[in-house]
Order: C-alpha cells, then sequence, then structure tokens
C-alpha cells in the first residue's frame, strides 16, 4: 500500500476555521492515510482555566500526574471525537484511537535524563502495524491522539510528532509511506516572524547550522529529529508546512519545506 501519516498540530486544531479546512482536505486527500493529531494549545488554556500550569522543557511538555489526567481527557476525549465526527461529514471513514486501543502504541516511561523528569512521559516502543493495516484496508482512516501505553495500565503522554514519526517508520518495513507535518507556519523558516522566509530544502549540514545559529529551537527541534529519524529508517518523503499546502505537497508542487537526509539520498 501507499500510505500518507498526515499530523496536524494543536495551533490549527485549536481554530475552528482552520480545523474544518483541514478536515476537508484531509477528506480529499489520496489513497491510504492516518491523522495524528496534537491538542497542547487546547490542553494548555484549558489546563489554565483549572489552575494547572503548563511546564515545558526543550519543546515538551512535562507530565505530572494531574496533567496527565488534563491531556488524556483532551486529546483522546474532546478532541480527537470532534474530529472523527466532522471527518464524516465531509464521507471520510474514520475511527479515533489512543495508543491503548488496541494495543496500537505501547510506549515505556521516559527515564529521568540530565537532570530532567519529564512524568508520565512516553516513549515508543512497538507499533502494532497489523491492526492499522485492516482498518486501512477497509478505507478507514485511522485518527491518533497522543496517548499511548505501557502495557501494564499506565497511560503515557507522548509527542505527536514522535508518534507519526513512528508509525511512519513501523508501515514502512512493508509499504511506501509518506510523513506530512502539518503546522500553523508556511514550513520550517528563517525567521518565525516572516512567513517569506521558508526555507524550502534542509539537509543533515543544514539543520545542523540551523541548531548552531539558534534559528531552530523550542518545539521546532524535535519535530525536526523525527523526520531526520523517519526518513533514516526508510520512510519516502518527509514534508513540513500549511495544511492548505498539503495537496500541493503530495503532487510534487513547490510547497513547504522538504526534509533530505544525505545518507539516503533525497526521497
Amino acid at each position: 500500500m501507499d500510505i500518507s501519516v498526515i499530523k496536524i498540530g494543536g495551533n490549527v486544531i485549536d481554530h475552528p476555521e482552520k480545523s474544518t479546512q483541514f478536515l476537508k482536505l484531509f477528506s480529499k486527500f489520496p489513497g491510504q492515510k492516518i491523522l495524528v493529531h496534537g491538542g497542547g494549545v487546547m490542553a494548555s488554556r484549558i489546563g489554565l482555566s483549572l489552575g494547572i500550569e503548563p511546564k515545558m522543557h526543550l519543546g515538551r511538555r512535562i507530565t505530572d500526574k494531574e496533567t496527565l489526567d488534563l491531556v488524556t481527557m483532551v486529546y483522546a476525549g474532546l478532541i480527537n471525537k470532534n474530529l472523527v465526527a466532522e471527518l464524516y461529514t465531509y464521507g471520510q471513514q474514520a475511527i479515533g484511537l489512543t495508543g491503548a486501543d488496541g494495543n496500537a502504541i505501547r510506549s515505556h516511561k521516559r527515564p529521568v535524563k540530565g537532570g530532567v523528569d519529564y512524568g508520565y512521559v512516553g516513549d515508543v516502543d512497538q507499533v502494532h502495524t497489523e491492526l492499522l493495516e485492516s482498518l486501512l484496508q477497509q478505507s478507514i482512516a485511522p485518527v491518533f491522539s497522543a496517548i499511548t501505553h505501557d502495557g501494564k495500565g499506565q497511560l503515557l503522554n507522548t509527542n505527536a510528532d514522535t508518534i507519526a514519526s513512528e508509525i511512519a517508520t513501523a508501515l514502512a518495513k512493508k509499504h511506501k509511506v509518506n510523513l506530512y507535518f502539518c503546522f500553523d507556519k508556511t514550513g520550517v523558516l528563517m525567521d518565525a516572524s516572516n512567513e517569506a522566509s521558508l526555507i524550502p530544502l534542509i539537509n543533515d549540514d543544514i539543520y545542523k547550522e540551523l541548531i548552531r545559529d539558534q534559528v531552530i529551537h523550542s518545539g521546532m527541534i524535535p519535530k525536526l529529529e523525527n523526520a531526520f529519524k523517519a526518513l533514516n529508517k526508510g520512510v519516502n518523503h518527509v514534508w513540513l508546512g500549511l495544511p492548505e499546502s498539503l495537496l500541493l505537497a503530495s503532487k510534487g508542487k513547490n510547497a513547504g519545506t522538504i526534509i533530505e537526509s544525505q545518507k539516503y539520498g533525497l526521497y
């Protein structure tokens, strides 16, 4: 199968008009597809209203027990089910999942490293590809929230970019897989406040320079780390950009940022 794994960020989901526009586009996207969504913006907003202050380190959320309950409710409940319900209005069959459903994605609790304790945050160990293949063969699009489990009854908050990358990597062992990261920028930018400063292509060397010069920081770092990891493990193509540019990108048009691995060439 040709499979597209498409990740949508919380900044898009948090705006109903942008979210609706994306879901209409997703329903028209050709071929078999999987949607992975974030929701950190909404989780932080709802958390603040409940007196739960968000804590971040290098673009990743530190998750104590109270925060885990919050993100599970917001990601796996409120956001996930609303996305699935809306997809059906556009004729797209879909099923909402966490990593615990069908044992789809199993993780382990991230160990304390360098004095940083991320709490109930999961690092992915295994993706149950047979379940995903079965759904895709029925033209049902899995819609994943950023919650996994450890197989021992513990839910874990897991970076949505990582989930998208791990799903793509696991499926790439048997299928041709393209990975798309959609967020609220035209792509990776030299200047985050200037949409015209798009970097159309990033390879390993360019990435190192951008990190050194602090052009890339915060949440963009794990996003690009996951992109390179996916390419180096057999994913066919990785792209980052605006949701509305997704169809153009799927047709090879100039839009967004393409990630290139020098080790494996341009995919």
